[in-house]
């Protein structure tokens, strides 16, 4: 399915009804191009069919309004198809309609939900119902003031996620007629019976305070709430010898310089799945971060062994704008290759499961910390704010503690 465009009209986009895998889904057809694939990725619950080559999101009368909302301002729509199936069908279209804000079920046996595994079910479950009429408007609006208040995606998600939750368990109830005190029992209820983490809770609780000071203005509504105490969970970090291993032993160059440039400047996969070639300075040896987490800029450290690789790699892939294209030359490498490629290196290292791509930063941090650098300057260079965060990595240096010598063996070996 290929739709063209020129410069000089708005693109043209065609939204039709398909059937994919025993399912109606209303097929968006545009150009491949990164301004119109940015616009259509912020539709939760949207996904890419490789087989039709075009965007799909799951079929509703209220699915179809929300998409045409979202796109006529930028772009010519052609709605023909879809009008007619409407007409011929109804009944089925005014039924409860399948979510485009879709909802990852809680299982109490399962009560170790992550907000990253609640996340990623919120935007690749298409199967789940909307809540009831009554606070479907509610999603819309919150959505809305996420995005006019340029939250980042993964924050839409996240937040959007959480906030189905809540509402697939008040079912019909009123979210707006809630008092700070069901909300409370609503709350216990999630750490005692769902059994959800600290974290989760934390992230849920975001969530609803955003919902109800931020779209309903009541100023102040969860200040009677208290918080869980979160964990204290030590960074993930693989060792100086591994991370050599696991760098080396890669032999296709475009992944070796991603885990490369990634680890030697203490990147996350999001920062450095972004870069453009203009991001690195060869003259000053930095790499230009820009809008990192917090919408921040900052300037990384650019290893001399990272940059030989990087010309050796920018020779012979020839990237155009990102440093590291994806499938199409206007798009950046996802996000879940990199992991790919960071799994795929660790292979026969007897990592724990737990170890990702992220441990690349963390390892960064703490091999930076255990050969002499300044706590300060580390938190510079990761961009934290608060200076506790840093801090961290002092709990898992090796060498530091290695340092340390228990009390009993002083005493022992003045026996």
């Amino acid at each position: 399915m290929q739709v063209s465009t020129t410069n000089n009209t708005p693109p043209l986009i065609v939204l039709q009804p398909i059937q994919h895998r025993n399912q109606c889904w209303i097929a968006i057809i545009a150009p491949l191009l990164q301004n119109i694939n940015n616009l259509l990725r912020q539709l939760p619950a949207i996904k890419f069919s490789k087989t039709h080559k075009c965007w799909l999101v799951p079929l509703s009368r209220e699915n179809y309004k929300t998409v045409y909302h979202h796109l006529i301002a930028f772009a010519q729509l052609d709605t023909a198809a879809m009008k007619k199936w409407f007409t011929e069908n109804n009944d089925a279209a005014n039924m409860q309609p399948i979510a485009i804000l879709p909802v990852a079920k809680e299982n109490p046996k399962k009560n170790n939900l992550s907000v990253k595994k609640a996340a990623g079910s919120f935007k690749n479950n298409t199967e789940a119902l909307l809540p009831s009429s009554l606070n479907s408007a509610l999603l819309r609006d919150m959505l809305q003031l996420l995005q006019l208040k340029s939250y980042s995606k993964s924050t839409q998600r996240t937040y959007m996620g959480e906030m189905e939750q809540f509402l697939q368990h008040i079912k019909k109830h009123s979210a707006e007629s809630f008092t700070v005190q069901r909300l409370k029992d609503y709350l216990q209820y999630c750490y005692s019976t769902l059994k959800l983490t600290e974290n989760t809770i934390h992230s849920r609780m975001n969530a609803m305070k955003f919902y109800y000071e931020q779209v309903l203005k009541r100023d102040k509504f969860f200040w009677e709430i208290p918080r869980p105490k979160k964990r204290t969970i030590l960074p993930k970090v693989i060792s100086e010898e591994k991370i050599i291993k696991a760098l080396f032993g890669v032999e296709n160059i475009k992944h070796k310089t991603i885990l490369v440039t990634a680890y030697s400047a203490g990147l996350r996969v999001s920062e450095v799945i972004s870069l453009k070639i203009t991001d690195i300075d060869s003259d000053r040896m930095q790499i230009a971060i820009r809008g990192a987490k917090g919408k921040k800029d900052r300037m990384a450290t650019l290893s001399l062994y990272a940059l030989q690789l990087l010309r050796e790699y920018v020779t012979l892939y020839k990237p155009k704008s990102y440093l590291f294209e994806g499938q199409y030359k206007e798009t950046h490498y996802s996000s879940r290759s990199a992991q790919t490629i960071f799994n795929n290196a660790i292979t026969g290292l007897n990592l724990p499961e737990s170890i990702s791509f992220h441990s690349l930063r963390h390892s960064y941090a703490t091999h930076l910390l255990e050969n002499g650098t300044d706590i300060k300057y580390i938190q510079d260079l990761l961009g934290h704010n608060d200076i506790k965060t840093t801090l961290r990595y002092t709990h898992v240096s090796i060498k530091a503690l290695a340092k340390i010598e228990s009390p009993l063996d002083k005493i022992m070996r003045k026996k």
